[in-house]
């Protein structure tokens, strides 16, 4: 192949360039290396003399790929500096119709060797061109360069591209030709409309060939009309390829030429996609030039020259797709052809010659009158799909034809045809069958389509006039009824049945379904359904969610000895008409019942139940679930339950807050670990004594506000060996005896609002050493007395947590000395002072109490709290004596305290502190306290933040706090409260 001249005209003053040959070959040898990095090059250097050598093109995935692994080779070609570039590649094994052998290929014979390969070329909006060899092993593929183009190449070469391009005279590129000897208007030669003096460069072909290649098929238009060169170039990829097998110029404008091109050039062409613009008759003349043509796509593209008809005819054609492209007359005759869809085209006629058809599609052609449908349809013998969608004019008359014509139609789509009612038309081998708002189809209709036994699908949505539906049909496997405003009847029987779509069909009375297959059966929203018949041994999931017409009898359905025996979630959601639910099912996993309101008895045996939900079933009155699998139930959302027998051998946690008519219980839960039975106000020593009995696991028991419990309740706690937590809050006991005796495992003991127990109510507890493993004890609102309490705090030193808010008769908070005065009491050494453990825990023994927190709020007469050294509060960390408006004296000695809340104290005035650990002070509202005792109660502190005395009017003092954010610091100084 003869090498071009790079020649080159630089602006004055600039060097001339030699224009010997070897001048020129360094220049490009530099200039290939600008652009395309080291990819593909393996000239020799210039010094040599030697001519370059390329890698081959169609080895190239061309287009706009960024990476080596974009082209699919395996190996990578390493060189050496300074060595010298091979000539010759060997051991190269391409794959063609007669080439499989492995030569040397030098860079003259490239263009030979080339036509040997196959390749996809691809133009469309969204992907670039793409030409793809085949090789029959991709590791003997030509080797290709990982690193595509390094950062310092990619700047150089754009750099020279963007001179290219602007290098090219205006004038130059608007008078430019096809071809290279073609003239302007003018008659004068492109190269007589360039300004010489300007800088000018003529790009050797394989240089534009291989930059171009990286070009999409956008770019590479506006390139072809830059100038006859360019055009050239372009048009010389095609030929570059020869055994492409795809083509697509989707998204192309004005690309008819380019098309031709490729069609004349492609032999091998097999598929070809176009649209966006416009195509004359010689594009259909030309269609029997691409022998090997096999697909062909058109979308969106105006035919003709100027009457708008076209004629396809081609031999080998099997698929042609003409999508919504503007044509008043076709003509087809290609009698290979199978599949045709000329799918929303605007042609008022259409003549098929396609014997071989297999599938037509005609949906939306609005213009295509009732005869021409069935003109088009009855030609094609072989038919067996015809899609007729939103053809409003077919008739049934029609319909008649095509189905005598084209008896083996598997699948026809007649949606938005109201003029059909299929009432008369026999389609002996149909199998699936759309009829989407089909205002004609009623059930005349489906006596019809009974007759085709081997239907697969049928599809009847927004049918208006379909009053009911009976078919039985041995292959039927889904159907589809949505928004049949008539729909009164549904009976299916068909043993593959597995897909059942029904939904709003507000009149639906009866469903009758009989399958071995069905799996899954949704009917929501079926408000008049009242009668359900369901033959289905395999189905495992029924959703019936706001069926309000359901009655009771629903239940039979689903339980032992119904014909659903593998059911294993069933929704009743919002059936208000059930009123009794009785299931007994072994299969039954999951039931949910919200807001069936009316049900007033439940009535369960499911062994393998898990998952019940009850919410806003307001009326249930009676509960037997025994036996079920159920590891927590909540029925505290059932304030009418009055009656509940539970036999639930793995429930671990029974709810039964808010019950307040529940006064008949029996819970049979030998695993129950925890018990709510807050506010069942009727819950009965009976019932618990029954409960205890048969849960001995319980560690958790809730009897807060069961006031009917008395001593007999209390008397059968000794069963649960392992109560930890107990709470009695607002219940009548005044003796507590038996939890002393019986609970030697309790942690926590909550008395809250107790009124009827007394002073020697917990006798036992400061007197006798019961409860030795009490670590929380809540006496709030209660009536112990003054006596009681200072008992309670010095002698059960195991306690950790006591609540004593709102405690009347507490009026004085002090032990640790029996001589205990208000002043002049000698407390001991100051605490602060201690050496602290090596934790940082001041110093204390095995003696000292164990408290830590302890809640005083809102004791109204509550007037000196005084805890000293002697009393060995070591571990005392949170004192709360908010809202204790009479407390006047508070003298605290406790080196671990860190919170101490005394806001809303408004009489207090005293307030002495030895707490070195305190950091964080309330005092808002306390209005009494002087700035002198409250700067000599905090001087011993570590507070780190300043004392909450809002509202005071009294208090001023300066105080210096220093408050991170982050890395910035803000200092206040001279608060105000």
């Amino acid at each position: 192949m003869a090498e071009r001249r790079l020649k080159a005209t630089a602006a004055e003053g600039d060097n001339e360039m030699d224009a010997g040959i070897e001048g020129v070959r360094e220049f490009q040898e530099l200039d290939l290396r600008l652009s395309i990095g080291q990819w593909g090059w393996s000239g020799a250097s210039s010094s040599r003399g030697r001519r370059s050598s390329w890698l081959l093109p169609n080895d190239l995935t061309v287009g706009s790929c960024s990476y080596s692994e974009d082209l699919g080779f395996g190996s990578r070609i390493e060189q050496n500096p300074g060595e010298e570039f091979t000539e010759e590649m060997e051991g190269v094994e391409l794959e063609g119709s007669d080439f499989h052998a492995a030569e040397r290929i030098s860079s003259d014979d490239m263009d030979r060797d080339a036509q040997h390969k196959r390749a996809k070329i691809l133009f469309d909006e969204e992907a670039h061109l793409i030409a793809t060899p085949f090789f029959a092993d991709e590791t003997a593929a030509l080797p290709a360069i990982e690193n595509y183009i390094d950062s310092h190449t990619l700047d150089s070469s754009g750099s020279q591209m963007i001179d290219y391009c602007h290098n090219i005279n205006a004038d130059a590129v608007r008078s430019s030709k096809l071809s290279d000897g073609s003239q302007n208007d003018g008659g004068e030669t492109d190269t007589g409309n360039v300004d010489n003096s300007e800088n000018r460069m003529d790009l050797t072909e394989d240089l534009l060939h291989l930059v171009f290649s990286f070009l999409s098929q956008r770019d590479l238009c506006k390139a072809g009309a830059t100038c006859k060169q360019w055009q050239a170039a372009i048009e010389a990829l095609c030929h570059r390829y020869p055994n492409a097998i795809k083509v697509n110029l989707v998204g192309v404008l004005n690309a008819e030429m380019l098309v031709l091109e490729a069609m004349t050039s492609l032999r091998c062409l097999e598929n070809l996609y176009l649209g966006k613009g416009q195509l004359g008759d010689g594009f259909f003349q030309a269609l029997t030039d691409c022998p090997a043509l096999n697909s062909l796509s058109i979308y969106d593209t105006s035919f003709g020259n100027g009457i708008q008809e076209i004629s396809v005819h081609h031999d080998r054609l099997n698929e042609l797709k003409i999508v919504k492209c503007r044509v008043l007359r076709v003509a087809i005759r290609c009698p290979q052809l199978q599949t045709l869809v000329l799918k929303r085209t605007s042609m008022a006629h259409a003549l098929l010659s396609c014997p071989q058809l297999d599938e037509l599609d005609l949906s939306s052609c609005h213009k295509l009158s009732d005869a021409g449908i069935r003109s088009a349809a009855t030609s094609c013998p072989l038919l067996t799909s015809l899609d007729l969608a939103f053809c409003s004019c077919i008739s049934d008359e029609t319909l008649r034809e095509i189905a005598l014509a084209c008896p083996n139609i598997c699948v026809l789509d007649a949606s938005y045809c109201p003029n059909i009612s299929l009432e008369s038309v026999k389609l002996p081998m149909l199998t699936n069958l759309k009829l989407h708002n089909c205002h004609g189809i009623t059930s005349a209709s489906l006596c019809a389509i009974s007759h085709s036994r081997m239907l697969k699908a049928l599809q009847l949505d927004n049918c208006s006039l379909l009053t009911s539906v009976s078919l039985d049909l041995p292959h039927l496997r889904s159907i589809s009824l949505v928004h049949c405003r008539k729909f009164l009847d549904l009976n299916l029987r068909s043993q593959v049945l597995s897909d059942v779509k029904v939904s709003n069909c507000s009149l639906l009375q009866r469903i009758s379904i009989v399958s071995d297959a069905l799996k899954k059966l949704v009917l929501q929203k079926q408000e008049s359904l009242a009668n359900l018949l369901l033959q289905c041994h395999n189905l495992q999931e029924v959703d019936l969610s706001d069926c309000e017409s359901l009655t009771n009898s629903v239940c039979e359905i689903f339980s032992d000895g119904g014909s659903c025996p593998m059911l294993k979630v069933l929704v009743l959601d919002n059936c208000e008409s059930l009123t009794v639910v009785r299931l007994n099912s072994y299969s039954l996993v999951s039931i949910s019942l919200v807001g069936c309101r009316a049900m007033n008895v439940l009535d369960l045996s499911c062994p393998n139940l898990l998952k019940i939900n009850l919410d806003g079933c307001d009326h249930l009155e009676e509960a037997s679930l025994c036996p079920v699998g159920l590891e927590y139930l909540n029925l505290g959302i059932c304030p009418k339950l009055s009656a509940l027998l539970i036999e639930a051998p793995k429930m671990s946690v029974l709810e039964l807050k808010g019950c307040g008519m529940l006064s008949q219980a029996s819970i049979s839960c030998p695993s129950l670990t925890s018990l709510d039975a807050s506010f069942c106000r009727q819950f009965t020593d009976n019932s618990l004594s029954s409960t205890a009995a048969s849960c001995p696991q319980i560690e958790s028991l809730i009897l807060s506000s069961c006031i009917a419990i008395a001593f007999d309740g209390l008397s059968s706690l000794h069963w649960l060996q392992y109560l930890t937590q107990l709470d009695l809050s607002y219940t009548f006991l005044m003796n507590l005896q038996p939890v002393f005796d019986s609970c030697c495992q309790l942690l926590i003991l909550k008395l809250s609002a107790c009124k009827y127990l007394g002073d020697s109510s917990l006798d036992a507890l400061y007197n006798g050493g019961a409860l030795p493993a009490l670590r929380e004890l809540d006496l709030s609102y209660s009536s112990i007395g003054q006596a009681a309490i200072v008992d309670l705090l010095a002698c059960c030193r195991n306690l950790v947590n006591v609540n004593l808010n709102g405690c009347v008769y507490m009026h004085k908070l002090a032990w640790g000395s029996s001589e205990f005065q208000s002043t002049g009491m000698k407390i001991g050494p100051t605490l602060s002072n201690l050496p602290p453990l090596g934790n940082g825990d001041i110093s204390c023994s095995k003696s000292d109490h164990l408290l830590e927190f302890l809640n005083c709020t809102g004791c109204p007469y509550l007037k000196k709290v005084v805890i000293p050294s002697t009393a060995c509060c070591f571990r005392l960390t949170k004192l709360n004596l908010n809202l204790s408006a009479n407390l006047k004296e508070v003298d605290l000695a406790c080196p671990n305290l860190s919170s101490l809340n005394l806001s809303n104290c408004s009489s207090l005035e005293i307030l002495k502190l030895d707490c070195p650990r305190l950091t964080n002070l309330q005092l808002s509202a306390c209005s009494m306290l002087s700035e002198a005792a409250v700067q000599a109660a905090i001087s011993g502190c570590c507070i780190s933040e300043p004392p909450n005395v809002h509202s005071s009017t009294r208090l001023y003092f300066d105080l210096l706090i220093e408050v991170s954010f982050g890395t910035a610091f803000i200092l206040f100084s001279k608060i105000v409260f």
